[in-house]
């Protein structure tokens, strides 16, 4: 009887655990639907099960079928911008894709490539992979996308955006993450007639390619089903659009005009609406049409300066929208509710993201709900528990997981998502990737 409870008592961990196999997890929300989380982090932080050393970058990880992926920069030393956050670095060096075992962080395969850099902040690649089946495509921060195979980590195919559609890398790099759809993996390219391109998943065939700003800006793809169609969101430097994934026809185009093309984090729909916030430029809510393929403004609202906000100035992190409210993090660090159809502010705070209570310039934090709460990871290494409601900001836990290890601002940061899967929570530095377990029950190991 034992046993069979036993076994009984695993299958059911094993059918509520999901992988995280693209940018925002499986349905590309930033939901984590497992059971069996922890509700509070155990004295001394969760119990890590690996670290694996790594090289520099931005770029989160991906887990699926028992396998992590990530993207990082061997031999790159660089820490910060040497010449300022606007101006661009040139240096050589070469790319690397990982692939590790889940179980316990040992690297199955690796492939490096040739990409010397010339772009503000150079640590290394900003995009996460995505795992389809048995492929994974990645992007690196100078536009080389490439087809792997999961299992050999074999080239099944690649493109160069600068050399096949004589792009320029955008000032900090390409960051959109590859998107998979069906038969096509879509990207953000940029140029003229090419902002967005979508590609044959198994020969790298161009399949279609759709609108005309010249820069593409650094948002992931989003796919919805509103106006009886499905819908690839796209944010490019200049505007907000609804397309046709299977052709890329422009189903609508709302302008949106970023400065320093600060299209960044991804568009959030809630129901009938859909939600973009910029660094500089302030927000936006539009409304799906219900009976078309259409949408309309709902508000936009932009601060004096991205250092007085009225709304929110969302920089990297993706707002999260629930229950007629959204929550996202501020141009200088504040967590911030607002109403969701006004954009009025609710409250604001920055416990989660400022230790010394101070507002500074490109503070941010990642969340990612997990059932009546949130896992809140911010750029100083700390992983948080808390609950975001209309009435405030209510920390329940904080555990530290890895050092910052890059500079910003004049202060130390750690700018990349975790990715949370299969009860573990997997993140990266600029030396190691760590997974660490969040089931409860889970022991606290040794850091």
């Amino acid at each position: 009887m034992a046993c069979a409870l036993a076994v009984a008592f695993v299958a059911v961990v094993r059918v509520s655990a999901d992988d995280w196999p693209h940018w925002q997890g499986p349905q590309r929300d930033g939901v984590w639907r497992e059971r069996g989380i922890i509700e509070k982090f155990p004295e001394g932080g969760p119990a890590v099960r690996w670290r694996t050393p790594i090289a520099a970058g931005y770029s989160s990880p991906a887990v699926a079928n028992g396998r992590v992926f990530v993207i990082d920069r061997p031999g790159s030393e660089t820490r910060g911008n040497p010449t300022g956050p606007l101006e661009r670095t040139a240096e050589t060096g070469r790319e690397r894709v990982l692939c590790l075992d889940e179980r316990n962080g040992r690297i199955l395969w690796q492939h490096e490539y040739e990409c010397p850099y010339f772009i503000s902040y150079p640590a290394g690649p900003r995009a996460s992979p995505s795992v389809a089946g048995d492929r994974v495509y990645t992007i690196g921060a100078e536009g080389d996308l490439h087809c792997f195979d999961v299992a050999s980590g074999r080239v099944v195919w690649s493109r160069s955006f600068k050399n096949d559609y004589g792009v320029t890398t955008q000032t900090w790099g390409f960051a959109a993450p590859p998107f998979v759809d069906g038969n096509r993996v879509i990207c953000m390219v940029g140029g003229e007639g090419h902002t967005v391109v979508a590609f044959d998943r198994e020969t790298g065939r161009e399949l279609w390619r759709a609108l005309q700003t010249k820069e593409p800006g650094y948002a992931p793809l989003s796919l919805i089903e509103a106006g009886g169609r499905r819908q690839l969101v796209v944010w490019d430097s200049e505007s907000l659009n609804g397309l046709d994934p299977e052709t890329g026809a422009v189903f609508w185009s709302e302008p949106f005009k970023t400065k320093m093309a600060h299209a960044i984090g991804t568009p959030r729909r809630h129901g009938d609406f859909l939600f973009i916030s910029s660094f500089f430029d302030g927000s936006m809510l539009m409304r799906l049409d219900a009976k078309q393929p259409k949408a309309g403004v709902v508000w936009q609202i932009k601060g004096r300066s991205e250092v007085r906000p009225e709304g929110l100035h969302s920089l990297m992190s993706t707002p999260f929208l629930e229950d007629g409210h959204i929550y996202g993090v501020c141009s200088f660090g504040q967590l911030r509710c607002l109403k969701l159809e006004t954009g009025e502010r609710v409250w604001e705070t920055l416990v989660p993201t400022r230790s010394d209570g101070k507002p500074a310039r490109w503070t941010t934090a990642f969340l990612v709900k997990h059932e009546d709460r949130f896992f809140i990871y911010n750029e100083t290494g700390d992983l948080i528990i808390a609950r975001l409601t209309p009435q405030g900001y209510t920390e329940i836990s904080r555990a530290h997981l890895l050092d910052p290890t890059n500079r910003a601002g004049g202060r130390d940061v750690h700018w990349s998502h975790p990715a949370f899967a299969n009860g573990c929570v997997f993140v990266r530095n600029d030396r190691e990737l760590l997974c660490a377990d969040l089931q409860a029950g889970a022991a606290t190991a040794a850091k």
